[in-house]
């Protein structure tokens, strides 16, 4: 079997005016970057404004194990699937982080020959979202030390300022760092720190913007730090938030590329789903529901996380309606919830797999108490076994939700099949009466609760003196009537990684509470979840090169 790259690489691409012009699109829609790569206008929204939406389908998965999962495979293989049905299908996902791809867990465009491509231009760069993200955030961490060094008009307090720099990278060292040294010239010695920018709140504002506007708006209320007497100080404030859009007028423009098999697929955004919200963006959504009958889109990591926050958060503002949910499991991720070590996995074990399976049974109880119906794809690996696929089967049977075996990796959009039939039936013949989990209006404790309770299966909450502090000061602002969101973990239900399947009896632990005001929701943060990981010992970049040819090898 060739690699990811390889086979990427081997695609015959059409070229992206061809690709857009299937989705009724004329060059006056579309900015060009390349030949297989564009942007898309954003007045698309308005020239579209009376075609109907399409059906708006979810892709999230188990709790993910480090036997992977294949979550934007299968939804990469799915649209592949819907149109080799003759459906109008067309596919929405996050864009890569720099950090994973030269980490360990690898870009975000899928595998084997379910992906999207230019794979090596979407996991490196693609059109340079990520830098604009990049720039804009630190403009405003430097105008606040420049604001202070120039006589600090606002009387920011240097001790509480609660806005950081960040880079597309992972980097361990600049976690906890101290700022101004070298004298009086360079500015006021601080503490201060970095955040990878994928969890930045510029990020997550891009992702929940309406347009560009609404993106400017939202960077103005950004609360970056207290004064001396303990009020609020807003990035409009300092009065740079037009230059930051402006540095994010061409990064607000969702991105279009296509599948192997030439599905148009629109990219957009990349907020990670343990750290941050999880989904790609509001607009690349919007516009996709408008050029196409049916749109599949995945949230981050496991139902818990990513799927939560898509729907809590994403889809409130949003005023979206997912009409289905795909949950990916594979039998491997399974019996290692049940018990089995690493080396076990591909070895035949019904027993552990019945142990692990209440991993996905929590999962599928979790969306369906959002109201929208379930479908679960089996992302097959070719040491399952038959009887483990029935144990499965006959599973799902119980719970009442269809399931289908899915060989996307493998076969493409043909391996897709029986899940394309499986999520067509269900949106015929199953009603979505979505609702969101709770009310907004809640206090910051009973929305922490409510999804500590009835997502995760916690039987409480514990919070950290600091946490009760900030929860109180949010509160005093009147900045807590928003949805929150939790960083959490992505390996188990609870805040402990170790804590695998269906886990009972625990506490969650809350040890940080702040609020991203411009993003619209207070950030959770539980465990030891930390929003700069580090490079493994063995980095994935360390195996990757370029040719004198211009071939990129070692990328997956």
């Amino acid at each position: 079997m060739k690699s990811d790259i390889e086979i990427a690489q081997s695609a015959k691409m059409e070229k992206i005016v061809n690709i857009a012009e299937k989705l009724g699109l004329d060059e006056d829609d579309i900015e060009l970057y390349g030949k297989y790569k564009c942007k898309l206008s954003l007045d698309i929204l308005d020239k579209k404004k009376e075609n109907k939406d399409g059906k708006l389908i979810l892709v999230t998965a188990i709790n993910p194990t480090p036997a992977g999962e294949g979550k934007s495979t299968v939804t990469v293989g799915l649209g592949q699937a819907l149109c080799k049905l003759n459906k109008n299908a067309v596919i929405a996902l996050r864009e890569p982080s720099l950090g994973p791809v030269f980490g360990v867990k690898g870009g975000a465009a899928g595998g084997g020959y379910s992906q999207v491509v230019p794979m090596e231009d979407i996991n490196l760069h693609f059109t340079g979202d990520m830098h604009a993200i990049t720039s804009a955030n630190n403009l405003l961490a430097a105008a606040i030390d420049n604001h202070i060094h120039q006589g600090n008009e606002l009387k920011i307090d240097s001790r509480r300022i609660i806005f950081r720099r960040v880079m597309d990278m992972n980097d361990r060292a600049l976690r906890n760092i101290v700022v101004g040294m070298g004298g009086k010239a360079n500015g006021f010695l601080r503490e201060d720190g970095f955040m990878i920018t994928v969890a930045s709140e510029i990020m997550a504002i891009l992702c929940l913007s309406n347009s560009l506007m609404d993106l400017k708006e939202r960077m103005g209320n950004i609360l970056v730090a207290y004064n001396l007497e303990g009020g609020p100080v807003y990035c409009k404030d300092l009065g740079v938030q037009g230059a930051m859009a402006l540095l994010m007028k061409d990064a607000i423009k969702p991105n279009l590329v296509q599948t192997l098999e030439n599905t148009p697929a629109i990219i957009h955004g990349g907020p990670f789903a343990n750290i941050a919200h999880g989904c790609n963006s509001i607009l690349a959504t919007k516009v996709a529901l408008k050029l196409g009958d049916y749109v599949v889109t995945e949230a981050g990591f496991g139902a818990d996380l990513g799927a939560e926050k898509f729907l809590d958060i994403k889809c409130r503002y949003g005023e979206l309606k997912p009409d289905c949910v795909v949950i990916v499991a594979t039998i491997r991720a399974l019996k290692h919830h049940g018990g089995a070590l690493k080396n076990e996995l591909s070895v035949p074990d019904v027993e552990k797999l019945e142990k692990g399976i209440g991993n996905l049974e929590k999962q599928v109880e979790n969306i369906k108490k959002y109201g929208v119906p379930v479908v679960v794809a089996i992302n097959k690996f070719i040491t399952d076994s038959d009887e483990e696929v029935k144990v499965i089967e006959d599973y799902c049977n119980k719970l009442g939700v269809k399931v289908a075996l899915t060989e996307v990796w493998e076969k493409g959009g043909e391996g897709g099949i029986e899940l394309a039939h499986n999520v067509l039936s269900v949106l015929e013949t199953e009603k979505s009466n979505f609702k969101c989990l709770y009310e907004k209006e809640l206090s910051i404790k009973e929305k922490i609760e409510t999804v500590a309770r009835e997502i995760y299966g916690a039987d409480g909450v514990q919070y950290d003196n600091n946490a009760e502090k900030q929860i109180i000061e949010i509160e005093r602002l009147g900045l807590d009537k928003v949805p929150i969101c939790v960083a959490k973990t992505q390996y188990s239900l609870s805040d402990n990684p170790s804590l695998l399947g269906k886990p009972s009896g625990f506490k969650v632990s809350v040890r940080e509470v702040r609020v991203s005001n411009g993003a619209g929701f207070i950030v959770v943060l539980t465990g030891d979840i930390m929003t700069m990981p580090g490079l493994p010992k063995v980095p994935a970049a360390n195996k990757m090169d370029i040719l004198e040819d211009g071939v990129i090898v070692g990328l997956f």
